[in-house]
């Protein structure tokens, strides 16, 4: 007898990730963790225990102050030639391809063993673009995320652009004949369906994406508000003569930047900063840019910032960004004006993507009934803000931001 042949669908997200299958004719989503049904998307070596830990633990080790290297954002290294490089972590070399492999495989032994079932199938959501439109890395990136499935013990892999898969679950639910836009902000891309409901479901209009995500939103207001106290923007003595030279920025970019901050942590990088922390007009601020790479609190500040954020999202007129772990009492504001001020270029980003959504459908603005957000990052202000000068005249749904992708998948699952 042939055996049955299951397939499971995961939304492996920037940030979070999810999975789910059908039940009793419903969207059923996996206990991934505990009481949960998302789990963080996060890697925590452990130096003393050499484990590896995932979500939530390995948040609370890199919060704990444990001895150990912090990854986050790895999806967002798809495409990219790092995904294939061997580096030893722990006890072992391996790739960032072995890496996301066993996060994958975690949400794969918590399906099977919720349900009984063996999930040799896998239909997983893709953002419209890993990278852009015309990159030569949007193949490979979709390559190297198949890589990691099948290594993660899928036999079949499948994709399915995740603002698509929201569309098919929320737009089962709704009237005949209405045009709606999902607006789905990850932590690491912004894309959008147009789509048309009927009484089979929805037919897709056009697909859109763009790189832009909630990391990117952490990695301006780190950029623009907490860099400048660890040196960016100041100048270095000449080592030859008079005058000087400004800091260089690149540093400060990555160590903005969720997915490159450990690649920081270097011996090169740290006798770099303390050649100019010799040279620097304003030494204080970079010694504390060498206390950070010497004690490896790029993720710390980062998460601070996201924090700070989202303080700041949620109305609070006195947000600050506490860096403590610097310095005590180090802090930096974020008023809700400088915040708006600082994310205007996605903001700009995210309004062009959805015209130009429009525009390859060939639909005007007036047509679109409802939009509908997706992703965690469509919470803030100014998404919603962007989206509804753009389409006043429609219906705005945050009804199920976090949960559309992983139940278009499990409804898409099924038809497999």
């Amino acid at each position: 007898m042939t055996k049955q042949m299951h397939t499971l669908g995961i939304d492996f997200g920037t940030s979070n990730s999810a999975a789910g299958y059908l039940r009793d004719g419903k969207p059923h989503l996996i206990e991934v963790a505990p009481g949960q049904t998302t789990l963080p998307t996060t890697f925590f070596f452990d130096f003393d225990t050499r484990q590896t830990l995932i979500g939530e633990p390995a948040n609370a080790a890199l919060l704990n102050g444990e001895d150990g290297r912090f990854m986050r954002a790895l999806k967002r290294v798809l495409g990219s030639s790092l995904m294939h490089e061997n580096r030893q972590i722990l006890n072992e070399r391996v790739t960032f391809v072995d890496i996301i492999a066993r996060f994958l495989n975690r949400i794969k032994t918590s399906a099977e063993a919720e349900t009984g079932l063996t999930f040799d199938r896998v239909i997983s959501g893709r953002p419209v673009v890993f990278h852009g439109a015309d990159d030569p890395r949007e193949l490979e990136a979709e390559n190297d995320l198949r890589a990691c499935y099948m290594a993660a013990g899928f036999k079949e892999v499948d994709f399915l652009p995740e603002p698509e898969a929201a569309a098919i679950a929320s737009g089962a639910l709704e009237q005949s004949g209405e045009v709606g836009l999902i607006v789905d902000i990850g932590g690491g891309t912004s894309d959008f369906s147009l789509f048309k409901s009927g009484s089979d479901g929805v037919t897709i209009l056009a697909n859109h994406g763009v790189r832009i995500g909630g990391t990117d939103f952490d990695r301006s207001i780190n950029f623009n508000r907490v860099m400048p106290l660890l040196g960016k923007g100041t100048e270095l003595r000449k080592a030859i003569g008079p005058g000087a030279t400004p800091v260089p920025v690149a540093i400060y970019n990555d160590l903005a930047t969720w997915e490159k901050i450990p690649f920081l942590y270097t011996a090169k990088t740290r006798r770099m900063v303390e050649d100019m922390a010799r040279m620097a007009y304003e030494p204080d601020k970079m010694n504390r840019l060498a206390t950070v790479l010497e004690d490896e609190l790029g993720h710390d500040l980062a998460f601070a910032v996201e924090r700070g954020k989202i303080a700041a999202n949620s109305g609070d007129a006195n947000s600050i960004i506490a860096l403590d772990q610097i310095e005590r009492g180090l802090s930096t504001t974020l008023p809700i004006d400088v915040m708006a001020e600082i994310l205007d270029v996605h903001a700009q980003a995210l309004r062009e993507g959805a015209r130009e959504t429009l525009r390859m459908a060939q639909i005007d603005t007036s047509k679109v009934q409802r939009v509908i957000y997706v992703g965690g990052s469509s919470l803030m202000s100014m998404v919603s803000d962007t989206m509804k000068a753009q389409f006043p005249k429609a219906e705005h749904s945050f009804s199920e931001v976090f949960t559309a992708v992983t139940d278009g998948l499990a409804l898409a699952a099924a038809r497999r």
